[in-house]
């Protein structure tokens, strides 16, 4: 009975150590629970703050890669991880680019905006999944 009570104890002082899940979407650089992302919004954050890198309507440039593109289809990067790119920047992986700095001055409701665009672009260029 002891263990039991113990047990009990246990897991209960850890759940209110626990953040509330508002705290841990905003530590994760997502938006509040049931945010919908405006791509007509996001089209304007991209060109200000990815463009320079990932090209006009995400095509890439010389400095970026293309988001239009299967490598960043949804089922390869999910929303979460533009979430995690916009937050902490990304180490070059599939392209030769170089390393993708943070883009801390982008809320998390602003980024999912952006992923509202860049996935309306990829749906209108016949990637959906």
């Amino acid at each position: 009975m002891k263990k039991y009570l113990l047990f009990s104890l246990v897991i209960f002082l850890t759940a209110c150590e626990a953040p509330d899940p508002a705290a841990r979407r905003a530590a994760l650089h997502l938006p509040p629970e049931g945010f919908v992302g405006d791509a007509a919004q996001g089209g304007a954050l991209f060109v200000t703050n990815c463009s320079s890198c990932h090209g006009n309507n995400a095509q890439g440039t010389e400095q970026g890669p293309p988001l239009v593109n299967n490598v960043y289809r949804p089922a390869h990067h999910a929303d979460f991880a533009f979430h995690m790119a916009v937050r902490d920047g990304v180490r070059q992986h599939h392209w030769g680019f170089g390393d993708m700095p943070a883009v801390p001055q982008i809320t998390p409701e602003q980024t999912a905006n952006v992923i509202a665009y860049i996935r309306q672009e990829q749906s209108k260029a016949g990637i959906t999944r």
